[in-house]
């Protein structure tokens, strides 16, 4: 029975090495980018990211008001709240221009994701 323990203890404990190594790789592997809403615009207005590798982009916004963080060829449709923060994670994408825009003040809130 010691022997038992033993071993799906060590089992255990070689299984949580593989999991911790393969998500540290995964979040190495991935982009981080980061944007602002500042008077209702993006800042920077135009975001780069590698082609093929996941992407995670923290939007903060710094306006007292909300913000909607959406795009249609991205799938995404967030709403930030005033001086508030969300974070957006996006498979691997291929090689393009990808518009975003703030739906509450589309006239001025753009952007874009340029993968290359």
């Amino acid at each position: 029975m010691k022997n038992a323990r033993h071993w799906l203890a060590g089992s255990a404990l070689a299984f949580s090495v593989v999991l911790t190594t393969a998500a540290v790789a995964l979040a190495e592997d991935e982009t981080a980018l980061a944007i602002s809403i500042k008077d209702h615009r993006f800042t920077p207005a135009e975001l780069h990211a590698p082609a093929g590798k996941p992407i995670t982009i923290v939007v903060k916004n710094l306006d007292s008001t909300p913000e909607e963080f959406e795009s249609k060829a991205l799938k995404i449709e967030k709403i930030v709240a005033g001086n508030g923060e969300i974070t957006v994670r996006l498979r691997a994408q291929k090689a393009g221009r990808y518009r975003f825009f703030g739906e509450y003040h589309e006239d001025t809130a753009k952007g874009e994701l340029v993968v290359e």
